[in-house]
């Protein structure tokens, strides 16, 4: 098995030197050990690992979710059924976060037609609808 010093670890895996030390902060990515000059000497495997860190970043997982799906897998007795329900939430959470993003644009679509784009600031009614005198 070999070894990575950080920069090389940020490369292979695309990302920066920084994300490596923030995701070892978080307890995403086990502290390696240093060698007697001070670097840190990553184990290779670190790479699939911040890849699997990334991707799950990619698919709207939070910093703790993606703690526990690594916890899953190397706990004993986990099934696929188990992340598979984990997914399912996520997925979930982003049909609501696009209905939400939905009615968000109908509302702004919905503003920026009541505004010609003529007239004074002074009677925007994007302006007074967000200062509160306009419903």
């Amino acid at each position: 098995m070999g070894y990575l010093r950080t920069g090389e670890l940020a490369r292979r895996a695309g990302v920066n030197v920084e994300t490596l030390h923030f995701y070892e902060r978080k307890g995403l990515l086990p502290e390696p050990p240093r060698r007697a000059s001070g670097y840190r000497e990553y184990p290779a495997e670190s790479v699939r690992l911040i890849r699997f860190i990334k991707r799950a970043q990619e698919l709207g997982f939070s910093l703790n979710e993606i703690h526990e799906l690594l916890a899953l897998r190397v706990r004993p007795g986990v099934t696929c059924a188990q992340v598979r329900e984990r997914a399912e939430r996520k997925s979930a959470e982003v049909r609501r976060k696009i209905a939400d993003l939905k009615a968000i644009e109908r509302a702004l679509r919905k503003l920026t037609a009541s505004c010609s784009g003529r007239g004074p600031v002074a009677i925007c009614p994007v302006l007074e609808y967000l200062e509160g005198d306009m419903l």
